[in-house]
């Protein structure tokens, strides 16, 4: 089965590359330690010290392993890959809302870096998969779970 392409900017790619170094060096020593110190404990059937670090040691490789598989597949896109007629991944996009006459700025990019209180939607979210590939001028409808918002784009850019 083929594997879901990552996409990811430059420093998304930086701050997964450093967590997952982070994680292999630093955060794996750390919790061998405290699993070689629970052991000196003694019985290990009932140490919650223990237990808890084996638990530790199991997110942090299972983590690992997501990012790794994170990185194998990804994309990086830059800036000559954005274009400015149209919504694209990348793309920084002024909004109105039509019903409430606000504005608001989003930043399209891959759901392994959105941040939605940032203003960084994935292109998979309701709204980013409304916007992509319109232009300036052009109004979207957008079906949430509180219903249904209409927005039309103001500008496009890098």
């Amino acid at each position: 089965m083929a594997e879901k392409e990552v996409i990811l900017t430059l420093v998304g790619l930086k701050k997964l590359e450093d967590e997952l170094e982070h994680l292999k060096t630093q955060r794996r020593r750390e919790v061998a330690e405290r699993i070689k110190q629970a052991i000196e404990f003694g019985d290990i059937s009932e140490n919650s010290e223990y237990e808890d670090a084996k638990n530790e040691q199991a997110f942090i490789e299972g983590r690992i392993l997501t990012l790794e598989k994170m990185l194998r597949n990804a994309r990086v896109i830059d800036d000559s890959d954005i274009v400015t007629d149209s919504v694209s991944l990348g793309s920084t996009v002024l909004l109105k809302d039509l019903d409430y006459g606000d504005e608001i700025e989003y930043t399209i990019i891959g759901s392994a870096e959105a941040d939605p209180i940032a203003n960084k939607i994935s292109n998979e979210s309701p709204v980013g998969k409304a916007i992509l590939g319109q232009v300036n001028g052009s109004i979207v409808e957008v079906t949430v779970p509180a219903g249904k918002l209409r927005y039309q784009i103001m500008n496009i850019h890098k």
